[in-house]
């Protein structure tokens, strides 16, 4: 039988969470019936105060990684962002009761409930942390492959945007089907003992050896897991593995025919007319400040215009504040890089607030982009990846976006090998797109722009 000490990245962010949210009820519930006076107390009160934290902490949590296992497992992150976003969380529930209800406090219990929730949630990851350095959470792998696969096998799961990944997977017997190798007997008793999960990648299922297939269906019938590589690269990079050689197209993507998601169109429209109005005004107030900016910092055009590749395919003309000097493409047409020497000082702060965006709103009200979607790209580069890959434009299914699960999810895009990586996250989200996927890219997104990251 499986390890039962062995959960996965899931299972462990659950246990965390459930240890959080006994914490932040616990506190909530101290705080309303012991720090508010109780002539103030009521059912209604309850009831707010309740779901103000659950909404506060959550909202808070996401937007600032508060569940990023990597970082949970460093020390300097529990002691300082664990009480930061905690206290965070604290003061704004405190906040909005002040400003919503008309109530009065009790101190000591108020004061306690302001300094010893953060406290408290800091103790808990700092017990969770350690804990889990004492369990072991890594499977042992049986990885079955033939040789094409392998050199990006190795490169895929031990790396990603150049950090190391807690993939929780580690080779610990493999099988070529090239060489055709007979199991014997030993190999049999070690997988048994040694392997938790059995990952195949190869193109073709039928040259599986007969032995082979006996030892994958009888791990199955011993509850040990067994998945195709593609499947491991989804579920654990959110992200399609295009660099694999096992490059078919409907392996990759496993396009559909499916019923019109009428929920997921009115959540897609409502999120178009509201950031549109919202951004849109935003948009008008910063015109006359660039305009000025430019004047005497970036002299020339406000707005950069530029042909991008949109939905089917189809050429639409994309706006931006311009952050370049004039004459930035006279050598050709360049991707912009994080430190670009075109672009100007003015154009640079432009950037670091993202303001040099906010004229996309214009492709957005024209019907040629969304809020949510792959970004658009230019001719030139659509053409050169192409040839790169040959399922490339199955990006442009659906509209562009002013951002994308790629853009909150990889670093800022230089070049065309980095286009190829931001694509697995692209067919991604065209393969899982939902709600609620959309909104955890519109509080990722969020973060980006807060912590200055990404694209």
């Amino acid at each position: 039988m499986p390890r039962l000490s062995i959960l996965n990245t899931l299972e462990r962010k659950f246990i965390l969470l459930v240890g959080d949210f006994i914490i932040v009820l616990s506190s909530l519930n101290v705080f309303v019936n012991h720090a508010i006076d109780k002539e103030f107390i009521s059912l209604r009160l309850k009831i707010g105060v309740f779901t103000i934290g659950v909404i506060a902490y959550m909202s808070l949590s996401y937007i600032l990684d508060f569940y990023n296992l990597e970082k949970v497992n460093k020390r300097k992150y529990i002691l300082s962002q664990s009480l930061y976003i905690t206290a965070l969380f604290v003061f704004v529930v405190f906040i909005v009761t002040v400003l919503v209800y008309d109530v009065s406090f009790w101190r000591i219990p108020l004061l306690c409930f302001l300094l010893l929730t953060p406290i408290s949630i800091g103790l808990w990851r700092f017990f969770f942390s350690n804990v889990f350095r004492i369990i072991p959470v890594t499977k042992n792998v049986l990885y079955i492959y033939d040789e094409k696969a392998d050199e990006n096998f190795r490169e895929d799961v031990s790396t990603i945007n150049g950090n190391e990944m807690e993939t929780f997977y580690k080779v610990k017997l493999t099988y070529s089907i090239d060489k055709n190798t007979l199991l014997n007997k030993n190999f049999f008793l070690s997988a048994a003992e040694k392997i938790d999960t059995l990952i195949i990648n190869t193109k073709s299922y039928d040259s599986l050896p007969e032995d082979l297939e006996q030892m994958i269906l009888s791990s199955i019938i011993k509850g040990k897991e067994v998945i195709s590589f593609t499947s491991f690269y989804e579920n654990t990079y959110e992200a399609m593995p295009i660099r694999s050689h096992n490059d078919s197209f409907f392996e990759i993507l496993q396009i559909r025919n499916k019923k019109i998601r009428y929920l997921q169109q009115i959540f897609s429209f409502g999120i178009n007319f509201s950031l549109s109005l919202f951004i849109g005004l935003i948009f008008l107030l910063c015109v006359p400040i660039v305009f000025v900016g430019n004047l005497f910092f970036n002299r020339g055009p406000l707005f950069y215009k530029q042909y991008r590749v949109g939905q089917h395919g189809e050429e639409f003309k994309v706006y931006k504040f311009r952050s370049m000097i004039v004459d930035a493409e006279k050598e050709g047409a360049l991707m912009a890089t994080k430190n670009d020497k075109r672009i100007t000082p003015f154009g640079r702060i432009l950037r670091l607030f993202r303001i040099d965006e906010l004229p996309q709103i214009i492709s957005v009200i024209k019907g040629h982009m969304q809020f949510i979607g792959p970004r658009p790209e230019r001719k030139i580069f659509v053409d050169q990846l192409n040839n790169i890959l040959p399922f490339y434009n199955v990006r442009h299914l659906i509209k562009p976006g002013i951002t994308g699960w790629a853009q909150v999810k990889y670093k800022y895009g230089e070049n065309l090998e980095d286009s190829v990586k931001k694509l697995e996250y692209d067919l991604y989200y065209i393969k899982n797109r939902s709600i609620t996927l959309d909104m955890r890219i519109i509080f990722k997104t969020v973060t980006t722009v807060l912590f200055s990251r990404g694209i």
